[in-house]
C-alpha cells in the first residue's frame, strides 16, 4: 500500500493528475485503437489554388553559399545561380533573372524579386516599374547601359508576384552577398522594403530607413548605402515621388564625394 501511495504521489507531482481512460493501457505491447467520436464524413474536394509558399530544400543555404563561394566573377556567378536548384521558385519561373547595367560604374541598385515582365525577359526592371527607375536614374546622370548595374534580392519570380518568404530569400542571399563582394560597388541603392530588410537585417520599414545613408562590409571595406522607396511603390503613390528625389539627391551627393562620374564608357552588359 505504502509502494502504491508513494507512485500516486510521484505521479501527482509529475504533473499526471487526469485520468485518461478507465482501465490501464500498457502502450509496450497494445496498438493504438482510434475510436472515432462521430462518423466519418465524406471526403469533399478542396478547389485547386496555389500554395502560400513554396518548400527550399533543408541543404540548399548550404549549397548556396558553396556554389557561390566558389564563382571568381560575375560570369561565374550567374553560371552558378542557373545551376542552381535549392530555391523552388526556380521551378514555376520562366528564367533566371540574374542582373543588368555595368558593374564597372560603381553604382549597384537592389531591388525585390522580379515580376511577370522581368521573368519573361530575364532582366530586372524592364516593365513600368523599370521605364520609372531608369527616368529617376537618368535625373542624377545614372544609366544602366553606362554605369549602373541592377540586380534583385530573389532571382526568380514569385507566383502571383507574392513577397517572397524568409526560406526563399536565406536560399538567395548567399549569391547576392557574392554578388556585392565581385561588382565591388561604390554605393549601393537599396529598392524597397524587402531588399532593404534582407540586405540591412533591419526589421524597419521603409519611410523609417529611406533617406538615412548606412553602411555595407564589402571585405574591408564599408560601402555607403541608400534605402528608397520601389518605383512599383512610386507608381501607386506618386505623391511620394518627392521623398525618392530627395535620396536620389543625396546620392549624387555622395558620388561626388567619392569621385564616382555620373558616366562612363560602357563595358559590356551582364544580362
Amino acid at each position: 500500500m505504502n509502494d502504491s501511495l508513494s507512485t500516486l504521489n510521484w505521479l501527482v507531482e509529475a504533473g499526471a493528475d487526469e485520468a485518461v481512460a478507465e482501465q490501464p493501457v500498457n502502450r509496450l505491447t497494445a496498438k493504438a485503437q482510434v475510436t472515432p467520436l462521430q462518423p466519418a464524413a465524406a471526403p469533399r474536394t478542396a478547389p485547386a489554388r496555389a500554395p502560400a509558399a513554396l518548400p527550399v530544400d533543408s541543404d540548399a543555404i548550404g549549397t548556396a553559399q558553396a556554389a557561390a563561394a566558389a564563382a571568381q566573377s560575375l560570369a561565374d556567378l550567374k553560371t552558378a545561380l542557373e545551376a542552381f536548384d535549392g530555391c523552388a521558385l526556380k521551378r514555376t519561373a520562366t528564367n533566371t533573372v540574374f542582373a543588368d547595367g555595368v558593374a564597372e560604374g560603381r553604382i549597384m541598385l537592389i531591388g525585390e524579386a522580379p515580376g511577370r515582365d522581368e521573368d519573361r525577359v530575364g532582366k530586372p526592371f524592364v516593365g513600368r516599374a523599370g521605364q520609372l527607375l531608369d527616368k529617376m536614374l537618368a535625373s542624377i546622370g545614372l544609366d544602366r547601359k553606362e554605369n549602373a548595374y541592377i540586380t534583385n534580392v530573389i532571382n526568380w519570380r514569385p507566383p502571383d508576384n507574392r513577397d517572397p518568404t524568409p526560406e526563399e530569400a536565406a536560399a538567395c542571399l548567399p549569391f547576392l552577398r557574392r554578388h556585392i563582394e565581385l561588382a565591388q560597388p561604390g554605393v549601393i541603392i537599396l529598392l524597397g522594403a524587402v531588399a532593404a530588410r534582407h540586405v540591412t537585417g533591419v526589421s524597419d520599414g521603409i519611410m523609417k530607413l529611406r533617406g538615412r545613408w548606412l553602411e555595407y562590409r564589402v571585405g574591408d571595406t564599408m560601402v555607403p548605402l541608400m534605402p528608397t522607396l520601389h518605383p512599383a511603390y512610386l507608381l501607386r503613390q506618386p505623391a511620394h515621388k518627392k521623398l525618392a528625389w530627395r535620396d536620389l539627391q543625396a546620392v549624387r551627393d555622395r558620388m561626388k564625394t567619392l569621385d564616382l562620374p555620373a558616366r562612363v564608357a560602357p563595358s559590356g552588359d551582364a544580362g
